[in-house]
């Protein structure tokens, strides 16, 4: 799978995540830390390679990755703080009820199905979930959406909008019926600004919309 740079510091390396690769190193299937590992090796006798934040392996788009432990835990502060917006672009399978709107719920993630429970109210084991969209384009293969997202919940942006039915293209863990690309579904993490880890300077890295 092809990997392209988006932006390169002596601190942060951002790249496009291409849908079907995993992001953390495992053992049976090629990943982004270990392409990340090559790719610094090249450049450092000592590479370190820290995961910023994770994409889910069918997603594609903007993922950062930190080359010092310092601008790791800088990072990582900035996304705990809410510092650092994310803006996603996807394809759903219908229009949903407003062209524009505020998605509150709450979400249990579940491990043995690995998949994310959505409630209307707050239950027992649940997490406030909240995220902004709106329509941008009905397309021949379906809804074009923007999703700023205000919480960075376990497949967040996927349950909520099966919950309130439109599901992503592709996406059959959460309902979907539209087929899609293989090991992908239409979710894009198209846009993220953040704070360069040491100067503070505010950078907005966009990722090329794949549909």
């Amino acid at each position: 799978m092809e990997i392209s740079v988006l932006y390169e510091s002596k601190w942060l390396l951002a790249i496009n995540k291409p849908a079907g690769l995993l992001v953390e190193h495992s053992a049976y299937y090629p990943s982004v830390e270990d392409w990340a590992k090559s790719y610094i090796a090249k450049q450092e006798k000592q590479p370190f390679v820290g995961i910023v934040h994770r994409l889910d392996r069918a997603v594609s788009g903007v993922l950062m990755i930190a080359k010092r432990k310092a601008a790791l835990q800088n990072l990582h502060e900035q996304f705990r703080e809410r510092q650092v917006q994310k803006t996603y672009l996807t394809l759903v399978e219908k229009m949903p009820p407003d062209e524009n709107g505020m998605l509150t719920h709450w979400l249990r993630k579940d491990l043995p199905s690995i998949k994310a429970f959505i409630f209307d109210k707050p239950t027992e084991n649940t997490q406030e979930c909240r995220l902004s969209y709106r329509v941008v384009e009905k397309k021949s293969i379906g809804i074009l959406m923007e999703i700023d997202l205000h919480t960075g919940k376990f497949h967040q942006i996927r349950a909520q909008l099966a919950h309130i039915g439109c599901p992503i293209l592709g996406d059959i863990k959460y309902g979907s019926t539209v087929s899609y690309q293989p090991d992908a579904i239409a979710l894009h993490a198209w846009r993220l600004r953040v704070a360069e880890p040491m100067n503070g300077e505010i950078l907005t890295i966009e990722a090329p919309i794949p549909f």
